[in-house]
């Protein structure tokens, strides 16, 4: 997946500034994330394992940008690290994988995800059923489907897309929302390399920019960890909107919310949207919310 959106951006760098195809030479960094897949990101650093070795290589001058799924990336960015651009949103919804719709998963089967958005959503609707750490790559969590090992899991539209692999059922956006910055792929540079910025700024997406900026700060504005149960998307069908939910992790407890901005920023919207939300959280929720370790 890493490599393929590598190639994306190098492709639009080359198209957007003549570049030669030897021009842009791709350095692979494998990051902690990558290693461990018998546990939750949640219990062994966060999505903070998806990025410190490339913004580490980054500060070193080791690599010139760097590439990332955007909802793997944490809300704050690295000191020195500056986010310039993002290619046009992919198809940002979940696919159901091993069943045709959530209604039709066997009563009391086991599903598998890593994720605690997907597992808090999927028992809030299907409580009947068992949920279990699934983590690795695509190919991987669709070999756990073939050999019974689950009933079914979840994967992102977009990176099955990016791979060309045909699977699952695409779910309903007004029935199952996506991840904050599901389907965006950025770029990070050092951000005093004013060469790169102007580079890479040549090549961001406005409108998927601003998409982002406003589901990011929702998530700021929530101050959740990755233990939270947050989905979100915004779209600028008929100006910038923002829907989002939060749920218990036992996915009893949900609130949900919309907001419009009017005339006010993106990011004003996505700290707008989180304040209505907090204001209607359970306890439940609102214990979730806090960080690791807190009281």
């Amino acid at each position: 997946m890493a490599l393929a959106q590598a190639s994306m951006v190098a492709e639009a760098l080359r198209k957007a500034h003549g570049l030669a195809a030897h021009a842009i030479e791709t350095v692979v960094v494998q990051t902690v994330g990558d290693k461990v897949l018998d546990r939750p990101l949640a219990e062994i650093g966060g999505k903070a394992l998806w990025t410190k070795e490339l913004d580490g290589a980054l500060i070193l001058g080791d690599i010139d940008f760097a590439v990332h799924s955007m909802k793997d990336v944490e809300t704050g960015l690295a000191h020195g690290i500056a986010l310039p651009a993002v290619l046009q949103r992919a198809d940002p919804r979940d696919r159901l994988v091993g069943a045709t719709s959530l209604a039709d998963i066997p009563p009391g089967s086991t599903v598998g995800t890593s994720s605690p958005r997907r597992q808090a959503q999927l028992l809030n609707r299907r409580p009947d059923l068992k949920v279990v750490v699934l983590r690795g790559n695509v190919q991987t969590r669709l070999r756990h489907i073939a050999d019974g090992t689950v009933a079914a899991t979840f994967l992102a539209a977009a990176g099955l897309d990016r791979l060309g692999i045909e699977a699952g059922v695409t779910l309903s956006m007004g029935d199952w929302l996506p991840a904050a910055s599901q389907g965006i792929v950025g770029i990070t540079c050092r951000a005093d390399d004013q060469k790169m910025l102007g580079l890479l700024k040549a090549i961001n997406h406005p409108d998927t920019m601003a998409c982002l900026q406003a589901e990011r700060a929702l998530l700021a504005g929530l101050g959740g960890s990755c233990h939270t149960s947050v989905a979100a998307y915004a779209s600028l069908e008929g100006g910038l909107h923002m829907r989002a939910e939060l749920l218990s992790p036992d996915g009893r407890d949900r609130v949900n919310g919309e907001l419009r901005a009017g005339d006010s920023s993106a990011e004003a919207l996505g700290h707008a949207l989180a304040r209505a939300l907090m204001e209607r959280a359970t306890p439940a929720i609102l214990q979730s919310l806090q960080p690791a370790g807190s009281a």
